[in-house]
């Protein structure tokens, strides 16, 4: 592409690609995480040697994309026309989808294409949904800036240097609300004025692309599938404060992420949509990638930036906002990688458009990663405000057969976890956090009733805790104590008063730590004693697990009359401890059982289940 001279130009373009006829039949192969570890790029592959053999010419494409979400089902191949997406596709599914289902338009299903069915827009796990970040995915190839132009992309950055001044471009987005998608929601727009006003000679954007939640995936979703919407989001921050360089800030274990970015980079330099004099306007903003080391405590601000400058990941104290001395001591705007996707189109349609979605104080859309023990799992975009059973029950279908839900833990290893009697809670940034939880990137793990909550906070503390740069006291010292003492929970050397010693703990940390990371490093702690304080009782005085998730904390037990004899327990039981017939009630030795608990998520009917170490079954084989 020649490189663009003005807004006009550029809009005339947006037009000519928008009206420009698309393939008479598209394949597209889902690119998200999920599918590309499940094999997506072997079939892929697969997919264009078939078309390649029939000689299918320009009229069909056959493309990676960005996440299709129903991860579930992966690997996906999103379908065109038709608009739906096939499932569970294989190596020997390719060939039918290109002559059964491309060139003969039959649905793809079972008996076409070996495959699961066609799962349309009205799927429980789609329908919901309001796509608006994710709204190119399945829609566009993620490095053709040809794509994103013919679906609507950079017309905003053509409306701003064409007919808005800065000022206005910032007012724009103060007056939709939008919220910072990265951690604890606080305003953009005041971020964005803070900035602009900020005296400086430099001024920098920055994108927060360092997403280390264990189970999250949606800012790497994004990154991959749609990098133009962060480069034009932080063109358009750019020009609104006066910045003339941006970085986005990417963990090394996301290098796919850093290829797409860095090639889209480079188209947009190519079209004179970024660098020197873009479009003509007098305003200049080069944009790179930097490779963060991987440690999760470089996901907050100050740390980030000492990243960036070469120096170790560690925060400082905010006694000086970094809209106004951040990155190398000059204003600094920083969001998170979807906060940015969020600036072109409020920018393009306005703010009243990004309000009628979600509610007064938390307009627009969230993208969470919906994963855990649910039956659907995947990247979801709801309203703002939308309540958590609608995702969990609604999107996800709630826990898998023969399990019941007992909590869903919010916000990352910093989020809290929130009983059944909190389902209804609308998810926005205000009510998340009067519940003790946080909405932190978007991270959503459903835990069924075979989850320790004892042993969910001891993981989320353990991981905290080896995360923490060391640098303060009250995290270095307190995550370890913490979470010394919910080992010995978990191990059955509990004392009678370790409860009321965590509380303590705890409390001390999240008043005292230095940064962010520290002060809500207690949070799955603090939600899981208040929400689940029982099972802590039962594991200090009594030394008992309810759950069956901490080894020798119980005994496991069949009930016969919910047992089936289907054998999943005897198959998974490591010990041998478990016998009986085909379609009988199954026993259990208990002189050879080893506490494991390997039974009770394999039993789908609710027959195993964790008892008191001093009751014992009425059936065993040694009675």
């Amino acid at each position: 592409m020649d490189r663009l001279k003005d807004p006009i130009e550029l809009e005339a373009l947006i037009g000519r690609l928008a009206e420009a006829p698309s393939p008479r039949g598209r394949l597209w192969v889902c690119g998200g995480p999920g599918c590309l570890a499940a094999g997506a790029g072997r079939i892929h592959a697969a997919i264009r040697e078939a078309a390649e053999a029939r000689g299918l010419g320009d009229g069909y494409r056959a493309d990676l994309t960005g996440c299709l979400g129903l991860c579930e089902k992966g690997p996906l191949v999103g379908v065109e026309p038709g608009d739906y997406v096939v499932g569970g596709v294989t190596l020997e599914d390719c060939e039918g989808l290109v002559g059964e289902t491309l060139l003969n338009g039959r649905p793809a299903g079972r008996r076409a294409t070996g495959a699961d069915g066609a799962i349309d827009q009205g799927h429980p796990f789609y329908e919901p949904q309001t796509r608006l970040i994710t709204r190119r995915f399945g829609r566009i190839v993620p490095e053709s800036l040809d794509d994103y132009l013919k679906t609507g992309g950079y017309s905003a950055l053509a409306l701003a240097l064409g007919r808005l001044s800065p000022l206005e471009v910032s007012e724009r987005v103060e007056r939709s609300g939008l919220r910072g998608r990265g951690g604890g929601g606080f305003p953009a727009g005041r971020k964005w004025a803070s900035c602009r006003l900020a005296e400086g000679a430099v001024k920098y954007v920055l994108a927060n692309g360092d997403e280390g939640d264990p189970g999250a995936f949606m800012n790497r979703s994004l990154m991959e599938g749609d990098p133009f919407s962060i480069i034009e989001g932080m063109t358009l921050g750019a020009y609104a404060v006066g910045a003339a360089v941006g970085f986005v800030y990417v963990r090394h274990e996301y290098p796919l992420s850093v290829e797409r970015l860095n090639g889209a980079i480079g188209s947009a330099e190519r079209a004179g949509l970024l660098g020197e004099n873009i479009l003509g306007s007098g305003f200049s903003f080069r944009l790179e990638t930097v490779l963060g080391g991987g440690a999760f405590v470089c996901g907050e601000s100050t740390a980030l930036m000492a990243s960036i400058e070469g120096r170790e990941g560690q925060p400082r104290v905010k006694y000086v906002r970094s809209t106004e001395r951040g990155l190398w001591d000059s204003p600094t705007l920083l969001q998170n990688v979807e906060t940015w996707a969020n600036v072109p189109p409020i920018v393009g349609r306005g703010p009243g458009w990004f309000r009628s979605m979600g509610t007064g104080d938390n307009p627009g859309t969230k993208v969470f990663s919906l994963v855990g023990q649910v039956r659907r799992s995947g990247l979801v975009e709801m309203p703002l405000g939308t309540p958590i059973r609608s995702l969990v029950f609604g999107v996800g279908g709630g826990p898998r057969p023969g399990r019941g839900f007992k909590a869903v833990q919010i916000g990352g290893p910093s989020g809290g976890c929130l009983p059944s009697e909190a389902l209804d809670l609308p998810l926005d940034f205000d009510n998340l956090a009067k519940a003790g939880a946080i909405m932190g990137s978007g991270g959503l793990i459903v835990m069924d009733d075979l989850s320790c909550m004892v042993d969910v906070a001891r993981y989320f503390t353990g991981f905290l805790m080896g995360e923490s740069c060391g640098k303060c006291t009250p995290c270095r010292e307190g995550l370890t104590s913490l979470h010394g003492i919910l080992d010995d929970l978990c191990r059955g050397r509990g004392r009678k008063g370790d409860p009321l010693e965590l509380g303590k703990v705890a409390s001390m940390l999240s008043k005292t730590a230095l940064c962010g990371l520290g002060q809500s490093a207690a949070n799955p702690l603090l939600s899981t004693l208040r929400h689940f304080g029982e099972e802590y009782r039962e594991h200090a005085e009594e030394g008992f697990c309810r759950s069956g998730r901490c080894q020798g904390l119980f005994w496991p037990e069949i009930n016969h009359e919910l047992c089936v004899g289907c054998g999943a327990c005897l198959a998974a039981c490591p010990a041998g401890a478990i016998s009986g017939e085909k379609k009988a009630p199954h026993e259990i030795d208990l002189a050879a059982c080893v506490s494991c608990g390997a039974c009770l998520p394999a039993c789908r009917f609710g027959a195993a289940r964790a008892v008191r170490k001093g009751a014992r079954p009425e059936r065993r084989r040694d009675s």
